[in-house]
Formats: structure tokens, C-alpha cells, sequence
């Protein structure tokens, strides 16, 4: 009788504490009443080509529950291992993944081989794509217009000479790392080393202050998202070297019902002008200023109008490089594209739970 109502009281106490989550505010809770997941479960299963069992063995983890670990980390900064132990230590990820106690956690190997899955099929577009159909189909148009930037998001600095560093942005490979593998495998040749310029400041006397420069080693978010829902749309993943309107053509988005574009003044050419006035589009780029010339009155003013409005982009970049902790630490573009690809989609779901809280709350 004594070992029952133990296991009774515990079997309370798991309740309260779940009831307890609910009333502190628990932001997954949210995301699971404001997203299908299911809705992902066919790209998912596409992607996998997983096998009908029949042939036995132990069969894998719901794909589902493992897209929402992928989840998991991008909402959290996780890696494979931090998102192993935080699984089984907080309760909050176990609600979220449905998975009780006793039952199996992913570890960390099957994590990586999951995503690993997704990115030789090329899955996480597919998947950013289901998602942004299911916004839609919810209301949320691409509306207002469409703003257009680029975040450098920053991997592990790579030890190389000056030589090894000269062949890898040639296109090569050191004789020294092809002899051996292991070194190559841990050696990311996609990334790039870039200048991230601080923003201009001035003295109280109005003279410019020396602009800092801090050299970052990585790739780069391109996204472009609407004006007036916040969503990122349309995204692109380089190395962090290489320049912003060069991939303006990939982020515009045709849907939005809105015709004004907005970008700084790193994607003002006469190519992508054109570009933008064939599709019908209005070109609401910053103005650059000539060389040894000044900006003229009117374009300083239409570009402070326009900042207004260009500086709502910033939301989501902040969002993944504060809150998200968004890090590259896997080696290659088409893993980068798959971590950063999943960062935007969780941005989005997060939006989303946004705008609905912020519906009810109306």
C-alpha cells in the first residue's frame, strides 16, 4: 500500500508540475497550440525514405518528434549533446516532444544522423516552404511590401597558414589535409572570413568617429521578409564574404501583395534596379553616394524615411543571434544552409505565436 500511494503522489506531483509550467508561461506550450507539426510529417517521410518495417529491426523515432528536436535546438542554441541532456532534464522539452518518463530520448548520434538525412535531401527548403504555404492558408499573406538583408552568422575560426588559406579559396584542397581525412572532415572550406563594419557614430561636435571593423570567420543570412507580418519569405545561406546584392534575385517574393522593395545601399545597382522594375516592383533602396560627392538633400531625406521602415529587418536577426544563440558548429555549406534554414523556420514559428497571442489578446 505504501509503495502505491508513493507511486500515486509522484504521479501527481509530475501533473502539478506540468500544470505549474502552464501557469509560469511556457513559450512551448504556445508553439505546439499555434503549430501543426503534423503538416511537416510528408516532406518528412519524403526526405527519409524510410522503409515499412517489414524487414525488422528496431524501428526509428517518429520523424515528427525528431523535426521538433531539430526545432528544439534552433529555439535554443543547442548542440547535439546539449540537446541530448536538456531533453532529459527539463520538462518543458519532454512536454513539447510528447515523450514521457521512461520513454526513449534521442541521444545525440541519432540527432545528427536525423539531420544529416535532411541536408543529403535537401529537405529543410522543402520544409520552410510547407510551412510558409500553412501561414498563408492561416491568413498571413505576404503583405506590405518586402524588406531584403544579410547577417553574418559566425562558425569555429579555422586554423590555417597563409598557404593552406590561399589553395581553400582557390577552390583546392592542401596536399597535407588529402593525406589525411580526419583532418579534412574537420576542416570547413565553405566558410569565409569577412569585415563586419559597426554602425557610424558621430561626437557631440558632429565629426565622424573611427569606424570599427571586427574580422568574423562564417556565412551569411540572406533573408527577405514582409513588411507587414514580420515573416521571413525568402532566404538564401553564402560564406560570409560574399556580397549582399548579388543575391537580391533569389529573395524577392512575388507573393507579396504589397510592390515596395526596401534594402540598403549594398543592393542599389543598375542590375537589380532592373530587376525590381521588371517584376513590377518599386525600388525603395537606400541611394548611395557617389564617389568625393555628398548625397544629395533629397535622397539623405528619402533615405531617413526609408531606414524607417528598413530597420523592422533587424528583428529577426537580433532574435537568432541574441535569443536563438544561432552558431554554425558543423563543417560545410550545405550543413550551414540546413542549420540556418532551420533558424528561420523557427523564427517563423515564433512569429507566429505572436500574432496569434497578440489576436486573442484583442
Amino acid at each position: 500500500m505504501g509503495n502505491e500511494m508513493a507511486d500515486q503522489r509522484g504521479f501527481f506531483d509530475l501533473d502539478e508540475r506540468y500544470a505549474a509550467l502552464s501557469r509560469a508561461g511556457d513559450p512551448l506550450e504556445r508553439l505546439l497550440k499555434v503549430v501543426a507539426f503534423e503538416v511537416f510529417r510528408a516532406e518528412l517521410d519524403a526526405a527519409l525514405q524510410r522503409s515499412d518495417g517489414a524487414k525488422g529491426g528496431r524501428p526509428p523515432m517518429d520523424c515528427v518528434l525528431m523535426f521538433k528536436v531539430l526545432v528544439l535546438q534552433a529555439l535554443y542554441g543547442l548542440s547535439d549533446g546539449q540537446a541530448e541532456f536538456q531533453i532529459l532534464d527539463r520538462r518543458s522539452f519532454g512536454r513539447f516532444l510528447g515523450l514521457d518518463d521512461g520513454d526513449k530520448v534521442p541521444d545525440e548520434t541519432t540527432i545528427w544522423r536525423f539531420r544529416e538525412a535532411l541536408v543529403e535531401a535537401g529537405a529543410v527548403e522543402k520544409l520552410f516552404a510547407r510551412f510558409d504555404a500553412h501561414l498563408k492558408g492561416a491568413g498571413y499573406l505576404a503583405m506590405g511590401g518586402q524588406i531584403i538583408d544579410a547577417s553574418i552568422v559566425a562558425a569555429p575560426r579555422q586554423r590555417m597558414t597563409e598557404a593552406e588559406r590561399a589553395i581553400v579559396k582557390g577552390g583546392g584542397v592542401p596536399e597535407d589535409w588529402q593525406a589525411k581525412p580526419a583532418k579534412l572532415a574537420q576542416k570547413d572550406r565553405d566558410a569565409r572570413w569577412t569585415l563586419k563594419r559597426g554602425r557610424k557614430k558621430t561626437r557631440p561636435d558632429g565629426s565622424a568617429m573611427t569606424e570599427i571593423a571586427m574580422p568574423v570567420f562564417g556565412y551569411k543570412n540572406h533573408i527577405g521578409t514582409d513588411r507587414h507580418h514580420g515573416f521571413i519569405r525568402k532566404w538564401t545561406v553564402t560564406d560570409a564574404a560574399h556580397h549582399d546584392g548579388r543575391e537580391q534575385a533569389g529573395l524577392i517574393d512575388r507573393s507579396n501583395t504589397g510592390s515596395g522593395v526596401w534594402a540598403d545601399t549594398a543592393y542599389r545597382s543598375r542590375k537589380n534596379e532592373g530587376r525590381i522594375a521588371r517584376a513590377g516592383l518599386v525600388s525603395q533602396i537606400h541611394f548611395r553616394r557617389a564617389p568625393g560627392k555628398a548625397l544629395p538633400a533629397q535622397h539623405q531625406r528619402a533615405n531617413a524615411a526609408r531606414s524607417k521602415i528598413r530597420a523592422h529587418v533587424e528583428h529577426p536577426c537580433a532574435e537568432q543571434k541574441s535569443r536563438m544563440g544561432l552558431f554554425i558548429r558543423t563543417v560545410g555549406i550545405a550543413r550551414a544552409t540546413a542549420k540556418i534554414g532551420m533558424a528561420n523556420l523557427a523564427f517563423n514559428m515564433k512569429r507566429l505565436a505572436f500574432w496569434e497571442r497578440r489576436t486573442v489578446a484583442a
